[in-house]
């Protein structure tokens, strides 16, 4: 068999052919042209990734001192309502405080004047039992003629004391 017989010779003549044609029709150039292009889209979409995340890291770092401003701003919103609280805690005890000073004052001024009422009524109930008890005394042991006499005398008495 010759060299011309072989199917490797004649796969190789198509190759070279092939290769032939590629370079006439300029395809080496095309396929660099075009990778070239597609780096340099690529290398662009490179750059514009890159611009695209620093933008997105200051974007980042914006938010993220504004989420520390906001917690800052919501402590100091929660100091200031506690304190507030306390305030108010504090007034309403005092406020408290003096209503039932004030209660308890109004409440002890009853007692005793509910005292001095009950003290009144036990002296007019002790006067009238003595004034009844007196009299009852009287009766049974004064007799017509002392009663004119005793009679005599306070009318006497009483000159004395209306001059």
């Amino acid at each position: 068999m010759t060299l011309l017989n072989t199917p490797e010779f004649w796969v190789a003549v198509s190759l070279f052919g092939f290769l032939g044609v590629l370079v006439y029709y300029k395809v080496p150039g095309i396929v660099g042209a075009a990778l070239d292009k597609r780096a340099e889209i690529i290398r662009k979409e490179l750059e514009e990734a890159r611009r695209l995340r620093d933008e997105a890291q200051a974007i980042l770092a914006d938010y993220e001192r504004k989420q520390r401003d906001a917690e800052k701003e919501a402590q100091d919103i929660v100091r200031q309502a506690r304190s507030e609280a306390e305030a108010y805690a504090e007034e309403t005890r005092r406020a408290l405080g003096d209503t039932l000073a004030r209660r308890t004052r109004l409440a002890e001024d009853k007692i005793v004047r509910a005292e001095d009422q009950a003290t009144a009524e036990v002296r007019a109930a002790a006067i009238e039992a003595a004034i009844a008890a007196s009299e009852q005394i009287i009766r049974a042991k004064l007799d017509d003629k002392a009663a004119a006499k005793l009679i005599d005398t306070s009318i006497g008495g009483l000159k004395g004391k209306l001059n």
